[in-house]
C-alpha cells in the first residue's frame, strides 16, 4: 500500500468525517480509499469487454404507454445477462425498478442506457461492479464434480 499525504480545508474535512459517520468507516484513509473508488469507478467504467455485474436501478412511471411491458421485455432479452429483477410499487402508478445484470461492461452500460432513455424512466443509475471469472472444478453437494466458473469481485477494472 502506498501513503499520501493530502490537505483539505476545514469544511471539507468536517463533510469527510460526517461521511465516515454515516458510513461506518473507521479512519480517515478508509473514507478517502472508498470515495477515491467510487469516484473511479463512476468515472471509467473500464474497458468494454471487462465481466461485471451491473446494479440497474430507476423509477418507472407506469400509466406512459406500453412501458410496463417494455421494460420485463427488455430483460427477457437479455435473460443470459439477467440475475434477478424487483420491481416495488410505490403508489398508484410508480414503481422502483432494480435489476442485477452480469455481463460485460458495454452490454450492461448500453442496456441501462437505453433504458434511461425510456419515456417515463426517472433517476436512473447504473453501478458496476468488476468480477474476474474463474473455472473451478468441484461438486456442490452430494453429486458429481463438474466445471463452471465463479466471479471474483476484484476492487477496480
Amino acid at each position: 500500500m502506498q501513503r499520501i499525504t493530502i490537505s483539505m480545508d476545514d469544511d471539507l474535512a468536517g463533510e469527510l468525517d460526517t461521511h465516515m459517520r454515516l458510513s461506518g468507516t473507521s479512519s480517515r484513509s478508509e473514507a478517502v480509499r472508498d470515495l477515491v473508488r467510487r469516484g473511479l469507478t463512476s468515472r471509467a467504467a473500464g474497458p468494454a469487454k471487462a465481466h461485471c455485474f451491473g446494479v440497474v436501478s430507476c423509477a418507472i412511471d407506469q400509466s406512459v404507454r406500453g412501458l410496463a411491458a417494455r421494460v420485463p421485455q427488455g430483460r427477457l432479452e437479455r435473460h443470459d445477462q439477467t440475475v434477478s429483477a424487483l420491481s416495488v410499487p410505490l403508489d398508484h402508478t410508480t414503481s422502483i425498478d432494480v435489476a442485477v445484470m452480469r455481463g460485460h461492461v458495454a452490454d450492461i452500460s448500453s442496456y441501462a442506457e437505453a433504458l434511461f432513455l425510456e419515456r417515463g424512466v426517472m433517476h436512473g443509475a447504473l453501478s458496476l461492479i468488476p468480477v474476474a471469472e474463474s473455472a473451478v472444478h468441484h461438486r456442490h453437494g452430494p453429486g458429481a464434480a463438474h466445471e463452471h466458473t465463479h466471479p471474483r469481485i476484484k476492487s477496480g477494472f
